[in-house]
């Protein structure tokens, strides 16, 4: 078994993965405000 040295670790994939988690989640949560308002002013 190899042994583990700390900071060692490339970690490039995971930050473009999680920057991508973060893009999507900010979108999705605009769209559902969005949404929202829209039923709020069309339904009301």
């Amino acid at each position: 078994m190899t042994e583990n040295m700390h900071g060692n670790m490339d970690i490039k994939a995971h930050e473009r993965t999680f920057e991508g988690f973060i893009i999507f989640a900010k979108r999705a949560a605009i769209a559902i405000v969005v949404v929202l308002v829209l039923l709020a002013i069309f339904n009301g």
